[in-house]
């Protein structure tokens, strides 16, 4: 379970014993941080606190301010900056160069509840945006912490009546859908200006594990870990795996013929193949190749994978550029590894940097900022096709 899925069952555990509630959420960062905009925090009445909004130091001063009543019940900003000399005099001792801003709000009796918009788009498996004003400036009718919310429906939930804000995020929450980046704005009105963090809430990672060997094991606990909603696909018809894979959401017990009935493929899905049958792989690969996955996996050495392209190859079964941009053969991060749980390791590590357009090497090598997003990535496509096209 990851660190949101763990916010959500504490806030259903917390409303069925009325419990008052108060949410922390990064809303803006400059500089060095140890976590980004959209780190959250639930903390009840009770003292419990769920999740984290830095490496453990600013922790305990957010929670404070849920024991002093806030003005009116409103939400309020706090600013943590680190490259202030007021942060000797706190003692927050971050170890970073940057500043945080912090929303604290209430969840209770909220009609506009991020948490509850959260936890639809995760049930629905379907992406959301969530813009929220966290700064006003001037004589604007708009309060911090006003928000809209927009599903990929395009239904929109909002308490922001100003028609002018209203118009620029509509507009700017429909290409977050489209583009799937998050992005903190200043939009300048007439009587004044506003900030905004336009985030971009994604369901799990769902990942299809296409074989059921004991090395699949700890590749699935890993991404349980990663709080990814993981399926088993075992084209041996095993009863055994359920038991074996009690960690997975779902485990299909099936046969190679019928495995294309049996599953549906989007644009979010992510697929590992380790089977450890050719012909088992031949036909995944037949069907998983056209289909919109994000990323393909196969196991095993790079001979493997390019023999099962010439294959189908052979059968007159040709791919598109684009399709051989998604095939990782053979899968996983060079980190040396020989064990299962290592491979595993690699294989998941894999997919995370994929999934954040990065190429996974060293971050002391890096001159980028670490948390630097949409990065080109390297890929084998010129290599897959000089191989299918007959090119040395």
């Amino acid at each position: 379970m990851n660190e949101l899925q763990a916010i959500l069952k504490a806030f259903a555990e917390s409303q069925l014993h009325a419990e008052l509630v108060y949410l922390a959420t990064v809303v803006n960062v400059r500089g060095s941080t140890y976590r980004q905009p959209s780190a959250r925090m639930l903390m009840t009445e009770a003292g419990q606190m769920v999740g984290t909004i830095s490496g453990g130091c600013l922790e305990k001063d957010v929670f404070e301010h849920t024991r002093i009543p806030m003005p009116n019940g409103q939400p309020i900003v706090v600013t943590y900056d680190t490259t202030a000399d007021e942060d000797i005099v706190w003692g927050f001792g971050l170890g970073c160069n940057g500043m945080v801003q912090v929303l604290i709000e209430r969840l209770d009796n909220n009609p506009i509840n991020p948490v509850a918009f959260i936890k639809q788009c995760f049930s629905h498996q379907q992406p959301g945006i969530i813009a929220t004003v966290f700064g006003v400036e001037g004589k604007v009718n708009i309060k911090v912490g006003a928000r809209l919310m927009l599903n990929s429906d395009e239904n929109m939930t909002t308490d922001i009546e100003e028609s002018s804000l209203l118009a620029f995020l509509i507009k700017d929450a429909e290409i977050a859908l489209q583009t799937q980046h998050s992005s903190v704005n200043k939009y300048q009105l007439l009587s004044g200006s506003v900030d905004v963090f336009i985030e971009v809430i994604q369901p799990p990672t769902h990942l299809i594990i296409f074989g059921a060997g004991h090395d699949a094991v700890p590749t699935a606990q890993f991404a349980k870990a990663m709080g990814w909603h993981v399926t088993i696909i075992d084209c041996r018809a095993s009863e055994a795996t359920k038991e074996r894979f009690s960690m997975a959401d779902e485990v299909i017990l099936t046969r190679r013929e019928i495995l294309h009935k049996q599953i549906t493929v989007d644009a979010r899905t992510i697929a590992v193949v380790m089977t450890h049958n050719y012909l088992d792989d031949l036909e995944i690969m037949k069907m998983l190749m056209p289909s919109p996955a994000r990323y393909l996996g196969f196991l095993g050495p790079k001979h493997r994978t390019e023999r099962l392209l010439q294959d189908l190859n052979a059968e007159g079964i040709n791919y598109t550029s684009e399709q051989l941009q998604r095939l990782h053969g053979p899968v996983g991060i060079d980190i040396g590894g020989d064990t299962p749980e290592a491979i595993s390791l690699s294989m998941i590590a894999e997919i995370q940097a994929v999934m954040s357009n990065r190429c996974g090497g060293f971050l002391r090598e890096r001159s980028l900022p670490i948390h630097q997003r949409n990065e080109a990535k390297q890929t084998q496509i010129q290599q897959w096709e000089k191989l299918l096209t007959g090119e040395s």
